[in-house]
C-alpha cells in the first residue's frame, strides 16, 4: 500500500476551487458577495465572452491594505469572523477560500485602496505564481480582474458552456444579489471584440417592491401583492417580506422563484416546496408562482455552512418556517383585494384594433358568421331612426341559433348606474353572453367575468368559512385496518408524527419494525390509497425536519384540494342561464370575498376594459 502524503498547495489549491469555482458565475458571485461584504454602495461588473475570457468586479467599498491583500490570498484566510461562532455569521461570505481558489485556476490581478491611503496596491497571481506585486492607482475600493478562467486547466475548460450561455448564468447571480440588496446601485456589462452591452443598471436605495419589479418583469408591481410578516421564534423574531405575484400571474417554468435567507440568494428545496403549498389550490399543476421573498431569521435558528457555494441552508425548525412561509403568503394573497389579471389577453385585444391605413387582419369564421349575408337595412315601415319596439324588454335574441354558428346571448333593460357605483368595482351586470360569461358595466369600464371560475372560487371560499376543512378531516374508521410496509426509518417518522396527524383525521400505529397500521383515514379522502398517501406523508417529512408539523402541514394541503374538488362539482356551470339580480349577487360576493380573482386552478375569473381602451376601439382616442 502506497504511504500517505501531503498534497502541494498548487494541488489543495485547485481542489478547492473544484468546490468554489466551476464556471464564470460562481467565480463572479464571489467576488460581488465580497464587494458588499466590505460595505460598497455601487457595484460595476464586466464580461468578456460572458466570463470565460474576462471577470471584472469594481467597488467602492473599504478596500485593502496591502498585507491584507497577502493575507486574502492564503486559504481560511478572511476578516468576516471576528471569533469562532461560525454560527452568528452575518455576512455573505466567510470561508477565505474564494480569492487563493480562483487565482489557482486563472490570471486573477487584485488592486485595492483604503481611504486615507496615498496610494493603492496591486497583486497579480497567475495560476497559483505570484508575478506582480506594485503600487497602483486607483480611487478607493477594489477592483478584481479574472482573466481566461480555466486557461492552464483544460479538463475543466473543456466542460463550460457557450458564451451566451455562461453570460446567462452570470446574470441570473448579479439579478438575485442585486434584488437582495436595493441599496446597492449595481451595474452589469458583458460584450466582446471590445464592443459592451449594458444588461442591467439599478440606483442606490431603491425601494424593494421597484428594485424587483424591475429586475424580473415591470408587470409584476401591477400583478403581485407586497408581504411583510412576523413571527417570534426562540432566540427573536422572523420576518417575511417581498414581493408574491397573483396565481393569475404564472409562468411555465419556476425559474422567476427568488428566495432569499438572510439577504443570501438560496435555492432551497423546503422553501420551494413552501411556496407551491401555498400556491396549491390557485395555480394548475404544470403552472408557478412568480415572486421574489425575502426571509429573516435569527442566525441561531439557520445554518448557512451546509454547501460551499452557500446556497443551501439548513433550519432549526424546519416545520416552522414552512408553515409560516405557507400562512404568510395565503394571508397575503387573500388580502391581494379581488384583483384579476390586469386586462384582457394583449394578443386577443390585438384582434379588435384596425391600424389607421392598414388592412384588418382576416376575422376567424364564427366571427364572420355573425356579418356575413345579414341584412342591416331598418324593418318594413320603420324609418331608419326609429326604435325597435322589442328593445327594453326582458330578454332579446340578438344571433341565430338553429344552425349553430354562434352561442346565444342575453340582454335585458339597462338601468342608469348609481350614484355610489365607485364602491362597486366589478359594477353593475347587464347581461350574459354564451350563458357562460357575464358583461357588466363599472364605473370606468367593461367588466366581464366567467360566472363557473367566478362561483367555483366563491364555493371554495365559503366552505372554509363555514369550517367545512373540519368537516373534511372526520375520521372515517376501516372495517378491516390496513396494513402498509414501509422502511423502518418511514415507520419511526411517522411513529413520532402520529399524534399530529390523528388531529386531521388519520391514525396510524406501529405494527412491527416496518410495517403501519391504518385504523382510519379522513372521511373525505376515504377511498385513497393508503401505502401511497403514508409514503407521501413520510417522504414530506423527512424532507421538511420536524415529524408533526411538516406531517400534518402536507395532510392539510391534501384536503385543501379535496376542498377545491367540492367546490368544483358546487358551482354554477357554464351554460346556465342566470337572472340579473343573480349576476350582480355573484359580483357583489365576488367584491368582498379573498382570493376571488382567480379560480381554484389558477385562471382569471374576470378581466376588465377600461372605457378609455373601448373608445380607442372606435377611434374616439
Amino acid at each position: 500500500m502506497p504511504h500517505i502524503r501531503r498534497l502541494p498547495n498548487a494541488l489543495v489549491n485547485r481542489i478547492a476551487a473544484g468546490e468554489v469555482v466551476e464556471r464564470p458565475a460562481a467565480a463572479l458571485k464571489e467576488l460581488v458577495e465580497n464587494a458588499i461584504d466590505a460595505g460598497a454602495r455601487r457595484i460595476t461588473v464586466k464580461l468578456t465572452d460572458g466570463g470565460l475570457t474576462l471577470v471584472e468586479v469594481t467597488d467602492d467599498g473599504c478596500g485593502m491594505s496591502a498585507n491584507d491583500m497577502e493575507l486574502a490570498l492564503e486559504r481560511h484566510a478572511t476578516s468576516k469572523l471576528p471569533d469562532e461562532a461560525i454560527e452568528m455569521v452575518s455576512t455573505l461570505g466567510f470561508r477565505g477560500e474564494a480569492l487563493p481558489s480562483i487565482a489557482s485556476i486563472a490570471r486573477l490581478t487584485l488592486e485595492s485602496r483604503v481611504p486615507g491611503a496615498a496610494e493603492g496596491w496591486r497583486k497579480v497571481v497567475d495560476h497559483g505564481d505570484l508575478i506582480e506585486d506594485a503600487p497602483a492607482a486607483l480611487p478607493v475600493g477594489t477592483r478584481v480582474r479574472v482573466d481566461q478562467i480555466f486557461a492552464k486547466v483544460p479538463a475543466r475548460r473543456k466542460f463550460l458552456r457557450t458564451p451566451r450561455s455562461e453570460y446567462i448564468a452570470c446574470l441570473d447571480i448579479v439579478r438575485r444579489l442585486a434584488m437582495a440588496r436595493p441599496d446597492i446601485a449595481f451595474s452589469l456589462e458583458n460584450g466582446s471584440d471590445g464592443k459592451m452591452r449594458k444588461a442591467l443598471s439599478t440606483q442606490v436605495d431603491e425601494a424593494l417592491p421597484t428594485r424587483v419589479a424591475q429586475i424580473v418583469a415591470r408587470e409584476l408591481k401591477d400583478n403581485a401583492v407586497e408581504i411583510d410578516l412576523e413571527r417570534d421564534t426562540p432566540h427573536g423574531e422572523m420576518r417575511l417580506t417581498g414581493l408574491a405575484g397573483l396565481p393569475t400571474y404564472n409562468r411555465g417554468v419556476a425559474d422567476h422563484q427568488y428566495l432569499f435567507v438572510n439577504g443570501r440568494p438560496v435555492k432551497d428545496r423546503l422553501l420551494t416546496g413552501a411556496v407551491r403549498g401555498a400556491y396549491s389550490d390557485m395555480l394548475a399543476r404544470d403552472r408557478h408562482a412568480v415572486l421574489a421573498l425575502f426571509l429573516e431569521i435569527p442566525p441561531q435558528e439557520v445554518d448557512v455552512n451546509v454547501h460551499p457555494a452557500k446556497t443551501e441552508v439548513r433550519f432549526r425548525d424546519a416545520a416552522a418556517v414552512r408553515g409560516f412561509i405557507v400562512s404568510g403568503l395565503r394571508k397575503a394573497l387573500a388580502t391581494g383585494d379581488r384583483r384579476s389579471a390586469q386586462g384582457p389577453d394583449r394578443a386577443a385585444m390585438e384582434r379588435w384594433v384596425r391600424e389607421g391605413g392598414q388592412q384588418a387582419p382576416e376575422q376567424p369564421a364564427a366571427l364572420r358568421s355573425m356579418f356575413e349575408g345579414r341584412d342591416w337595412s331598418a324593418p318594413q315601415g320603420m324609418s331608419p331612426s326609429a326604435t325597435p319596439s322589442h328593445v327594453g324588454e326582458a330578454r332579446v335574441d340578438w344571433a341565430p341559433r338553429q344552425d349553430g354558428a354562434l352561442p346565444t346571448g342575453r340582454a335585458e333593460e339597462a338601468a342608469p348606474l348609481p350614484e355610489d357605483a365607485e364602491q362597486y368595482p366589478l359594477g353593475i351586470a347587464r347581461g350574459q353572453v354564451a350563458n357562460t360569461y357575464i358583461v357588466a358595466e363599472s364605473a370606468d369600464g367593461l367588466v366581464l367575468v366567467d360566472q363557473h371560475a367566478a362561483h367555483e372560487r366563491l364555493v371554495l371560499e365559503r366552505l372554509r368559512a363555514a369550517g367545512a376543512g373540519e368537516a373534511v378531516t372526520r375520521s372515517q374508521a376501516l372495517l378491516v385496518p390496513d396494513v402498509v410496509e414501509m422502511d423502518e426509518a418511514d415507520c419511526d417518522r411517522l411513529e413520532d408524527a402520529a399524534e399530529g396527524l390523528a388531529r386531521f383525521g388519520l391514525t396510524v400505529e406501529r405494527f412491527g419494525p416496518s410495517a403501519m397500521l391504518v385504523r382510519a383515514v379522513p372521511s373525505a379522502i376515504a377511498k385513497a390509497d393508503s401505502g401511497k398517501l403514508l409514503q407521501d406523508l413520510a417522504d414530506d417529512i423527512a424532507k421538511h425536519g420536524k415529524q408533526e408539523d411538516s406531517g400534518s402541514l402536507l395532510l392539510s394541503e391534501k384536503l385543501e384540494l379535496v376542498l377545491a374538488t367540492m367546490a368544483c362539482h358546487g358551482s354554477v356551470r357554464a351554460g346556465r342561464v342566470l337572472s340579473v339580480a343573480e349576476m350582480n349577487a355573484l359580483l357583489r360576493e365576488m367584491e368582498v370575498t379573498p382570493r376571488s380573482g382567480q379560480c381554484n386552478h389558477g385562471r382569471p375569473t374576470w378581466v376588465k376594459l377600461g372605457m378609455d381602451d373601448v373608445e380607442k376601439l372606435f377611434g374616439r382616442h
